[in-house]
């Protein structure tokens, strides 16, 4: 309970539950339509979570543009690129999300599927960019610990394999804000890709993949050293 009111007080923390719910709502109505039951009250629970989740991040686009200015004193040039190019994008992002919720709030007209399209598109320039970032801390981390994860003496048999895997789970639970931030980015890189079209997946697959990012994300509020530093 106690982790619920703290997340409750935070803006990203009711924004991270509403999005949990949210995804939640289109995995239930997808497996419920199956069974030709009625689902138009959660798919407008859906809507309405969406939309208050754009509100509540409302106003946020100069605060991730203005976020990058940090980085550029960040000496790892992959890391500075990356997390730069990344807030640039989601910051575009979410000036179209904010364009989005004034078309749904009636305060002016707007071309939803266009401006839609934009937000889709920009979010996923975003992920993208914190995928190479994640693959890239990857890489450094088999790059320090090869010597400790191959074994000395060539791969022969099943037993060495045996103590790779348990190398390699050993090192993953000494890293497990890359873990969840690679998680949570593969998981949220195929709904804007479903969205703009580039492949198919069902509501139901959506809702799944975006459940587990929420959830990914709700641990790193709960806990911020499991949060991958720079963000």
């Amino acid at each position: 309970m106690e982790a619920i009111i703290k997340l409750n007080n935070q803006t990203a923390g009711r924004d991270k539950i509403a999005r949990l719910f949210q995804y939640l709502s289109k995995f239930i109505w997808h497996r419920l339509q199956k069974t030709n039951k009625n689902v138009e009250g959660i798919k407008h629970l859906e809507f309405q979570l969406s939309t208050f989740r754009r509100l509540l991040r409302f106003g946020r686009f100069a605060e991730s543009l203005y976020g990058t200015l940090p980085l550029f004193q960040q000496d790892d040039k992959a890391i500075r690129y990356t997390i730069i190019l990344s807030k640039i994008a989601n910051s575009l992002f979410l000036l179209a999300d904010h364009i989005l919720w004034l078309g749904r709030a009636d305060l002016c007209s707007v071309d939803t599927e266009k401006w839609g399209r934009i937000s889709n598109k920009y979010w996923l320039y975003s992920i993208t960019m914190n995928l190479i970032r994640d693959f890239y801390e990857i890489s450094q981390i088999i790059k320090a610990q090869k010597c400790y994860i191959l074994p000395k003496n060539c791969f022969s048999n099943i037993n060495d394999l045996f103590k790779i895997l348990i190398r390699i789970y050993i090192i993953i639970q000494g890293n497990q804000e890359v873990v969840i931030d690679t998680v949570k980015n593969s998981c949220d890189f195929f709904i804007p890709l479903t969205a703009l079209g580039h492949i198919k997946l069902s509501p139901g697959t959506i809702g799944l993949l975006g459940v587990i990012s929420s959830l990914a994300g709700l641990l790193v509020l709960l806990d911020p050293q499991k949060k991958l530093s720079p963000a």
